[in-house]
């Protein structure tokens, strides 16, 4: 009977984080899946349950419809990391996530996508070899946990070759970008910098206004006014 139950587990589609059983989740499970979209809160995917004949076709009857939306562990996104994402991973590209947490709405995981037969790229680590993303706390496991040292220490080696490499928000700005990024932060500058385009633009109305003025009524007054004197 247990195994039989067991069996079920492993068979059955979630769709919801808290469906997931407790041990899945301690044991740090790798489950397959489908993916369907990426947004800025994270992948939602498809899980693909292991299929056995005649138990899986009884099951797909009454299993409900969903996606699950999957967080990657221990990544900060950067602007571009998810433009990265929607450029690199295939429509209903299938991928494994392991399980490393969970709460009420989303799953922490690795993500692994294969790169042929033989390779696959875990996307936390490429995010941040490729400085799209920075290394943070892998929430949902214990912090004095082996496994959690163990990531961790990956994650960090994943982004300090992108620091080396001076790639992505790792790039070393050059001397005209950082005066200008200075001046941007700066409230001062940039209030002087409004207050002298007004003063550009009230300047451009009033030359306007006194070639206008000139053009249309060449009164005598007008014309001593705009430097035109009668010969």
């Amino acid at each position: 009977m247990a195994s039989f139950y067991k069996l079920l587990k492993q068979t059955t589609k979630f769709t919801n984080p808290l469906e997931i059983p407790v041990e899945f989740v301690e044991k740090n499970v790798k489950l397959r899946g489908k993916l369907h979209h990426i947004t800025e809160k994270g992948l939602e995917v498809e899980h693909i349950p292991i299929s056995i004949p005649f138990i899986s076709a009884i099951q797909r009857k009454w299993q409900p419809e969903g996606l699950l939306l999957i967080r990657l562990a221990g990544v900060e996104l950067a602007a571009g990391g998810t433009a990265w994402l929607q450029r690199e991973l295939l429509p209903k590209q299938p991928l494994w996530f392991q399980l490393l947490g969970r709460d009420s709405s989303a799953l922490e995981c690795l993500v692994l996508v294969h790169k042929g037969r033989f390779s696959s790229t875990c996307l936390n680590e490429e995010l941040l070899s490729q400085g799209l993303a920075r290394a943070a706390r892998i929430e949902g496991l214990p912090h004095h946990s082996r496994l959690y040292w163990k990531l961790h220490k990956r994650l960090l080696q994943a982004e300090l070759n992108a620091v080396n490499k001076n790639k992505g928000i790792w790039k070393e700005q050059t001397y005209s970008e950082r005066v200008k990024e200075r001046i941007n932060s700066n409230k001062f500058l940039q209030r002087l910098k409004q207050f002298s385009q007004y003063l550009f633009k009230v300047k451009c109305f009033t030359d306007f206004l006194s070639f206008f003025l000139c053009d249309c009524f060449p009164v005598k007054h007008w014309g001593e006014e705009c430097g035109t004197k009668k010969p």
